[in-house]
């Protein structure tokens, strides 16, 4: 499988990692962190040279009971630190998490490579016309609801053969609307209760069937800190752990907060499999 980012073939035939850059002030783990540009372009650098394929840039802060933003004000935050990464680092792909259609636009003309939609295009009806439009790789993720009432979202008849009708139905409007390369991410920690996400990660290899790279994100999420008492800085090796398991499942990509010990794991999973 490959990806078409500005004319350049990713190729996920061996796993890609995506580092997280979250400019938002009420992100789980890393909110407010990066709030001056010579901060956020360290640690852009910091991840592109630990071995990060792509970055990805979010404004919009999805984890569960987070505040509404305006698209006004998503863009005043999203769109200069796209500019300023694309001026300092050329050649990176960037990644816009947004549900958005006007922010992907704005954001793809500017230079960003990928659209990364936690709502699959359910949040805004001109989202799929958008990117398919703009030619770019689209990132569908698997949520109910609003990162405002998603959490109580969580009832399903079966887990697995729920999302697969999801990302059938999905995938089917996407290729319709014109997009070539499409990424589904099941959406760990969205519309899902602890024990589903388990549940999701133990069986997700049964998401291939969809013949569609898989991107996974864990990184540091409540999955992992609240199983094992302790907080979200806490959670790198737990974080480890499960991307490791999700690597094994069939993950292309690992969304990760830590690109160097995703990276490790990527190293070690593939000489292993080489073996």
């Amino acid at each position: 499988m490959t990806l078409n980012c500005k004319g350049k073939l990713i190729d996920l035939s061996t796993p890609k990692v995506m580092g997280i850059l979250n400019i938002t002030p009420d992100s789980f783990y890393d909110g407010g962190q990066f709030k001056k540009e010579n901060e956020i372009l360290r640690h852009v650098e910091n991840m592109l040279n630990h071995g990060a394929s792509f970055i990805d840039v979010g404004a919009y802060s999805s984890r569960p009971n987070a505040k509404h933003v305006s698209q006004d004000e998503e863009l005043k935050r999203i769109l200069p630190i796209v500019q300023c990464l694309l001026k300092e680092f050329p050649e990176v792909l960037l990644s816009i998490d947004t549900f958005r259609s006007e922010v992907a636009k704005q954001c793809v003309v500017a230079g960003a490579a990928i659209i990364n939609d936690i709502s699959a295009g359910k949040l805004d009806d001109q989202m799929l016309t958008t990117v398919a439009s703009l030619q770019v790789p689209y990132i569908m993720m698997h949520m109910k609801g609003t990162p405002q009432n998603m959490q109580e979202q969580t009832q399903y008849d079966d887990l697995i053969k729920d999302m697969l009708f999801y990302f059938s139905e999905r995938l089917n409007a996407a290729t319709a609307a014109g997009i070539i390369d499409l990424v589904i991410d099941p959406g760990f920690g969205f519309s899902k209760t602890l024990n589903q996400n388990f549940e999701l990660l133990n069986k997700l290899d049964l998401l291939n069937i969809t013949e569609r790279p898989l991107l996974v994100g864990v990184s540091r999420k409540s999955m992992i800190y609240k199983t094992l008492k302790v907080s979200a800085k806490e959670a790198l090796n737990g974080t480890t752990v499960l991307n490791t398991l999700a690597l094994q499942k069939g993950a292309s990509i690992l969304r990760v907060h830590d690109v160097k010990e995703a990276i490790e794991c990527v190293k070690l999973f593939e000489t292993l499999h080489d073996d």
